[in-house]
């Protein structure tokens, strides 16, 4: 690849409301970024008047208009041109008689083309063909959809700038300050940042962090505004509230009528499950001879009477295991608390039952209307219990976290002298009925 000036960094405002937009865009220009992308939301949103907007207020800024184009190219790329955007976005997926129109209006009106390469099933191939078209600029894109699932963006960047000679690169998907290096040492002229700026309480430091770490190629440690894989759901799901996990989950509930003994706890870990018969406490206290360290033990009951006590969170304590939830009964509840053993139930007994030896351990079970399997993940907190189901827990997480960083961004926006109804708008986007 031919050598390209510095990489510039973009922001991506992808916003329902230009207030909101504006705001982060005048923090993060203050932070130092080059490039400013009206988002597809926004577009979707406040239509080409946010477009406007951004042009008027920051002049001698690079306005990128992110139209997704799919058909009409020359009518859309005029659009956005005409309404001060300096590179129009099409989506690699469009037929190339698509691109090739944008390619032309763009010479026409006065704008840079470039070429969104989202789930285009093989992006090298098809980033030789678009700069064979004439595209300003390639931008390899894995969409947050597929960024909470784990896939990563750096590795196909590298490829791609080995084998482009004309067209800049660009490179979007999740990046932060430990990335934006990575993918600038990987060739990338162009690096688009969202969440890790716009859900920031301070954007004006979070862009000059990231500024920072591109300028010297060295990665800049970040907590949060990243995305985490398998090995680290403990310490993700340790990061977020079961609110912030049930939100994720399309506003999944906790389990029913399950509370933890005592406040202030957090469980996280992986079901050992049990279904035990009232009040028969053998099954329950064998689980924590086959759980290991950092599991919790769900046990499925049906009465109310105790199958849970002192001696058997004593036990899980000294073996590591992370704690126990019972739909059902516990008691020894004074003792449980001076350990300060993590245990959720839904009542509170005094009298137990024999250990007879019914039931089942690690199969499906249901706890407060939630099925759980084994190897589920279990998070409490003192909101109560919520399931992920286990498949799932690596995108749940990363989007849990997103959840918890915007709720971040929300705060400090009320800490400056809003409210959450005026943040969000809320009377804007109440459903029309009728």
């Amino acid at each position: 690849m031919s050598e390209k000036s510095k990489a510039n960094l973009q922001i991506a405002l992808d916003f329902m409301n230009l207030d909101r937009a504006l705001q982060v865009a005048k923090e993060s220009v203050a932070g130092g970024v080059d490039w400013i992308e009206v988002g597809t939301p926004l577009i979707k949103s406040e239509g080409m008047n946010a477009v406007r907007v951004i042009r008027k207020e920051f002049p001698d800024h690079i306005v990128v208009a992110d139209m997704k184009i799919m058909d009409v190219g020359t009518i859309e790329v005029e659009m956005a041109t005409k309404a001060g955007a300096n590179v129009v976005i099409v989506l690699g997926v469009s037929d190339n008689s698509t691109i090739i129109e944008a390619v032309e209006a763009g010479k026409r009106y006065g704008s840079k083309i470039m070429c969104d390469l989202i789930n285009v099933e093989n992006m090298l191939e098809r980033a030789v063909e678009l700069e064979r078209l004439g595209v300003n600029i390639i931008c390899v894109h894995i969409g947050i959809d597929q960024q909470v699932k784990g896939m990563k963006p750096i590795e196909i960047t590298k490829q791609i700038s080995e084998v482009l000679s004309t067209s800049e690169l660009a490179v979007a998907g999740g990046l932060n300050s430990e990335t934006a290096p990575l993918a600038v040492s990987a060739g990338a002229n162009v690096i688009i940042i969202g969440h890790a700026i716009t859900a920031a309480s301070n954007c004006k430091e979070a862009t000059e962090i990231i500024k920072k770490a591109m300028a010297t190629k060295k990665p800049i440690k970040s907590k949060l505004m990243k995305k985490y894989d398998e090995k680290d759901l403990y310490e993700v799901f340790k990061l977020v509230s079961t609110p912030n996990i049930s939100d994720a989950l399309h506003r999944a509930p906790c389990m029913r009528e399950i509370h933890p003994i005592f406040p202030g706890i957090k469980i996280v870990g992986k079901a050992v499950t049990v279904r035990a018969y009232n009040g028969d406490w053998s099954k329950p206290v064998e689980a924590i001879d086959i759980a290991g360290k950092g599991d919790v033990i769900v046990i499925e009951e049906d009465g109310d009477i105790a199958v849970w006590g002192e001696l058997a969170s004593n036990s899980c304590q000294v073996r590591g295991i992370e704690g126990v939830v019972i739909d059902g009964a516990i008691r020894d509840v004074d003792d449980i608390r001076e350990l300060k053993y993590p245990a959720f139930a839904k009542y509170i007994r005094s009298n137990a039952g024999d250990p007879k030896g019914f039931g089942e351990i690690n199969i499906e079970i249901e706890a407060g209307g939630l099925k759980v399997r084994p190897g589920d993940w279990i998070v409490g907190d003192d909101n109560g219990v919520i399931v992920i189901p286990k498949e799932k827990a690596q995108e749940m997480a990363n989007r849990a976290l997103m959840v918890l960083e915007n709720e971040n961004r929300i705060r400090e926006e009320i800490k400056r002298g809003s409210t959450l109804a005026k943040v969000l708008k809320l009377k804007k986007w109440e459903k029309v009925l009728g």
